[in-house]
């Protein structure tokens, strides 16, 4: 089967949308599959193109016997709704541009986010001649308006009018969770043509390790309880609560709050760290994939946060799949879906969402109740491999493309 795949993101970029179309193309290559990709120059999140990259109009590579096509577009941050939005309309226009040139494909596949590169999948099938398959990761133009990113009634009509559309017109949508797939049938969607695949964890990659004591003593973080956030700093996570958490347990000296990663708001954050005077968080830039598992190493709690929204009840972030697999207990300020996920599991403990408060006592009682960290910890790791393979997703997902294909 001959599969082309559009995609915002691929790696290098390490961020959940590149993670997964990386791994799922990956699993169907080794199966025998055509897999081409179409995504941007890697830029994701600082708006800068990666170490031996460059803006070109095609550049091509192989990545683990994938068909890896970058093309040109507007590079941005990850901030700046204007910009964001140019640099996503301009990948659907390039994106039909070069779809004449691309191998020919059985089915077509596009993801969202970002919303137009979901849209690209559209119009590139038709030129193809081939079925289009929606995966949504993202509820789009939801999430953009819960954080309040646009707030001009005639452009969210214009949007919603656009996200009913592509429900409507795609032979299939893949959700990654169950509220999506309530909201998409809402909108037009038939229920029969909705399947739900939710994100996983590589298992390979992700497993218990040693604690790596050089990385511990590089950041300064030996003989110290790390409660780490890795992920987007954006506008959607609520980030000030960690400092202010961190406030709280400023006396206790052996606690110490770990922020990894970048986006919008990661340079506010640093200023207002600055700021305040706390030396007990630290702030690290984005990292490269291959060092998440030595981070999780020495991260005693994982921390999952975003804002108390009623649109955030709806997502299930895929960081809880990588801290379960690497047995680190999760303190989730996350309400909805996700949380019945970490109930079930007995992995985490659940907190108001944006409670510096809840969040500073969860760690406090994780570091201090040693009965209760064995028993978060231990759970994870065989829930994930039950549930959340992402072998096992992708699988499920290739047999998807075949029945469509067929």
């Amino acid at each position: 089967m001959r599969i082309l795949f559009l995609s915002h993101y691929f790696p290098p970029e390490v961020n959940a949308p590149a993670t997964r179309t990386y791994e799922h193309c990956k699993r169907w290559v080794e199966q025998g599959h055509d897999v081409t990709v179409v995504s941007c120059v890697p830029h994701h999140p600082m708006g800068k193109a990666y170490p031996g990259y460059s803006n070109k109009w095609w550049f091509e590579e192989n990545k683990d016997g994938i068909r890896a096509i970058k093309i040109k577009t507007y590079i941005t941050a990850n901030e700046g709704f204007i910009k964001r939005t140019l640099n996503y309309v301009i990948y659907m226009l390039m994106a039909l541009i070069v779809s004449p040139f691309l191998p020919k494909a059985d089915v077509v596949i596009s993801t969202s986010p970002q919303f137009f590169n979901g849209l690209a999948g559209y119009l590139v099938s038709k030129i193809k001649r081939a079925p289009w398959l929606l995966e949504i990761r993202d509820l789009w133009p939801e999430s953009i308006l819960a954080v309040g990113a646009i707030k001009n009634k005639y452009l969210i009509g214009i949007l919603e009018w656009l996200e009913g559309f592509a429900y409507r017109k795609a032979d299939h949508i893949v959700p990654v969770t169950k509220a999506f797939k309530t909201h998409i049938a809402a909108r037009g969607a038939a229920e029969d043509a909705i399947t739900i695949i939710r994100n996983g964890v590589n298992l390979d990659l992700f497993e218990q390790t040693e604690f790596d004591s050089k990385l511990a003593t590089d950041w300064s973080l030996e003989n110290k309880f790390v409660a780490a956030y890795v992920g987007t700093h954006g506008m959607a996570h609520g980030l000030d609560v960690v400092l202010g958490a961190a406030n709280i347990l400023r006396e206790h000296e052996d606690i110490v709050f770990l922020l990894v990663g970048d986006g919008a708001e990661r340079e506010r954050l640093a200023a207002e760290l600055a700021a305040s005077g706390l030396n007990n968080v630290i702030m690290k830039g984005q990292q490269p994939k291959e060092m998440m598992p030595a981070i999780w190493s020495i991260t005693d709690a994982s921390l999952v946060l975003l804002k108390k929204l009623d649109l955030f009840k709806t997502v299930i972030p895929s960081k809880i799949f990588e801290s379960m697999a690497m047995s680190t207990p999760i303190i989730l300020g996350v309400e909805g879906e996700v949380k019945g996920i970490i109930e079930e599991a007995a992995s985490g403990l659940c907190i108001e969402p944006e409670s510096a408060e809840e969040l500073a006592a969860a760690v406090l009682r994780l570091k201090t109740d040693q009965a209760v960290y064995q028993q978060l910890s231990a759970a994870g790791r065989g829930y994930v491999a039950e549930k959340f393979d992402r072998k096992k997703l992708a699988d499920q997902y290739l047999a998807l493309l075949e029945s469509m294909v067929s």
